[in-house]
């Protein structure tokens, strides 16, 4: 039995290949674009709707439906219709990569390439466009500039301090730049403006930092990894470290610094914790060094960075 999109009373035989409703019926812009896909798909795969219709396991009118906008189909229906035309669903719903010729044979590329592959790539790709250095892959050049990241807890702002004193660079707390820029407290800004709001303070106060210090330490916000664009302006203009730490070194670490509000439900709030950390973990370890800063003394911890980081620029041990 074939699956459904819309169901339109009175439908007869002649109807079948036209769209229901009339001319003058407001349309939604999504499912409009939508259907200029599927209509644009079909074509250059030089399928009829019917052939489609049918191998996809849906009528012709429903079919139909899809492509002149009036069709609300479920996510199942769009995987059908997707299998007919050999793509994929995100092709069939705009995603950017999909949206030229070019960007498609750049994807076919990509596609099924291991990490350290695709990372290879996107640094040459920095190298090209002049937003990263292969350089800095090979080991020479590196930005002066230094980053921390990692969740809230890891240190970043501890141990970033006290490595701006040994190397006699500006230390830039990226939080407070954002509530400089905004004028108002970070958790005012995300209730009163919204997370995205949030995250374009974010992305202004790094773009900003990048052009005012040749030689800085950074440290960022946990969630910087939440928005590609700007985790990649600061891989590309960064040398970037993930303090890495345990989630049970977080929580004790957050609740030192004064926050209880983990502890009123410290089961649940664990939990979450590590939630974050294994959604993160993978865009974490795209920096260029990781530190392990759990079950250590401050001052060896240090000792560590300070070495990794004078290291890495060629600075005098």
């Amino acid at each position: 039995m074939s699956s459904t999109i819309l169901h339109t009373p009175g439908l007869t035989p002649a109807d079948e290949g036209k769209p229901a409703g009339g001319a003058e019926e407001e349309k939604n812009p999504f499912l409009v674009a939508l259907g200029d896909r599927v209509r644009a798909l079909r074509a250059r795969r030089g399928m009829t709707r019917k052939a489609t219709a049918l191998a996809a396991d849906v009528s012709e009118r429903h079919l139909a439906n899809l492509e002149y906008g009036i069709g609300n189909a479920s996510i199942l229906v769009l995987l059908q219709v997707a299998a007919a035309l050999q793509c994929s669903l995100a092709e069939l719903l705009g995603d950017v990569t999909t949206s030229s010729p070019e960007w498609l044979l750049i994807r076919e590329l990509l596609e099924r390439r291991d990490e350290d592959t695709l990372r290879r790539v996107r640094v040459a790709v920095g190298e090209l466009l002049g937003t990263g250095g292969a350089s800095a892959e090979r080991g020479a050049g590196r930005s002066t500039r230094v980053a921390l990241v990692g969740l809230r807890g890891a240190g970043k702002t501890t141990l970033g301090q006290m490595l701006a004193d040994d190397l006699g660079y500006p230390f830039v707390e990226l939080s407070r730049e954002i509530e400089k820029f905004a004028g108002c407290s970070i958790s005012e800004i995300q209730g009163l403006y919204g997370q995205n709001a949030y995250r374009r303070y974010e992305r202004r106060a790094l773009e900003e930092a990048i052009q005012i210090y040749p030689e800085a330490v950074i440290a960022t916000p946990g969630g910087i990894v939440s928005d590609a664009a700007t985790f990649n302006q600061l891989l590309s203009h960064c040398t970037t470290v993930w303090l890495q730490a345990e989630p049970e070194d977080h929580m004790k670490r957050v609740t030192a610094q004064g926050d209880l509000r983990p502890m009123a439900a410290s089961r649940e709030a664990m939990e979450d914790l590590k939630g974050i950390l294994a959604g993160r973990a993978a865009f974490y370890s795209k920096a260029d060094f990781r530190l392990d800063t759990s079950a250590q003394p401050l001052e060896p911890t240090f000792a560590a960075l300070r070495s990794l980081v004078r290291q890495a620029l060629q600075l005098a041990p």
